[in-house]
C-alpha cells in the first residue's frame, strides 16, 4: 500500500473561462495538469482546445502533459464496451491504463497534479468514477476540486455513491466492499460515455 501522503488532485473545466479555470487550479496548489480527456478539443469551449490551453498553463507556470490515451473515458476497441457502454471495470484491466497511473503516481512525488476532463461534477466522470477509483485503490489520496474551490475526496465520494444507490446501512449479507462495487457500476453505466444515440445525453459534448 502507497504512502497516503502522495495527492492527486481532480478537476473539470465545463464552460468557464479559462482565467476562472486557472485561479482555481492556483488556489489549490496545482504546478502540473494532467488532461485525461479522449478527445481534448471543443468547438463549444475552444478556450480549452489542447494547444490553447496548453499555452495559458505555460504562461502560468503549470506543467502541461497529456494523458488521453491512456487514462481517457471513451474506449478505443469494443471489447471495453458492455450493451454499447464503455466499461470502467474492464478498462481498469488494461495495461495502458495501468501505465498511465504509474506515469501520473510517479509525477504527483515531484508536482502537485490535477487531472483535468470536462465534467463539472466529478460523479459525472470517468475522472472520478474510473480513475480516482483506480487511484484510492493503489492507496493513492484523490481529492476533487469543485466549481467552488472546495474539494472533496474519493472517501466522501463513494459515501454519495452508496447514499445514491441506496446502499448506504450495512447489509447483513453484502459486504461493503461488494456494496461499493456496486454503487459504482450503478453510477458509471449512467454517466459513462455510449455509443448509442438513444443514451446519449445533453452534455455529451464535454463527456470525455
Amino acid at each position: 500500500m502507497m504512502d497516503k501522503t502522495v495527492e492527486v488532485l481532480t478537476i473539470g473545466h465545463s464552460t468557464q473561462s479559462v482565467e476562472s479555470f486557472i485561479q482555481l487550479l492556483r488556489q489549490a496548489g496545482v504546478t502540473a495538469m494532467a488532461d485525461v480527456r479522449s478527445v481534448p478539443f471543443s468547438r463549444h469551449v475552444p478556450q480549452f482546445n489542447r494547444e490553447a490551453l496548453k499555452q495559458a498553463l505555460a504562461a502560468e507556470k503549470i506543467a502541461y502533459v497529456y494523458l488521453g490515451d491512456e487514462l481517457g473515458g471513451r474506449p478505443k476497441t469494443p471489447e471495453l464496451f458492455s450493451d454499447g457502454v464503455a466499461d470502467y471495470e474492464k478498462m481498469a484491466q488494461i495495461e495502458s491504463f495501468t501505465h498511465g497511473l504509474d506515469r501520473v503516481i510517479e509525477g504527483s512525488r515531484t508536482h502537485r497534479i490535477a487531472l483535468m476532463c470536462a465534467e463539472r461534477d466529478p460523479l459525472d466522470c470517468h475522472r472520478c468514477l474510473l480513475i480516482g477509483r483506480a487511484l484510492k485503490e493503489k492507496g493513492v489520496s484523490v481529492r476533487h476540486i469543485l466549481g467552488s474551490g472546495e474539494t472533496i475526496g474519493q472517501d466522501d465520494i463513494e459515501q454519495l455513491l452508496l447514499a445514491m444507490a441506496h446502499r448506504s446501512h450495512r447489509d447483513l449479507f453484502t459486504a461493503y466492499e461488494d456494496r461499493i462495487a456496486q454503487a459504482y457500476r450503478d453510477k458509471a453505466r449512467r454517466a459513462a460515455f455510449s455509443e448509442r444515440p438513444a443514451q446519449a445525453g445533453k452534455n455529451d459534448q464535454f463527456r470525455a
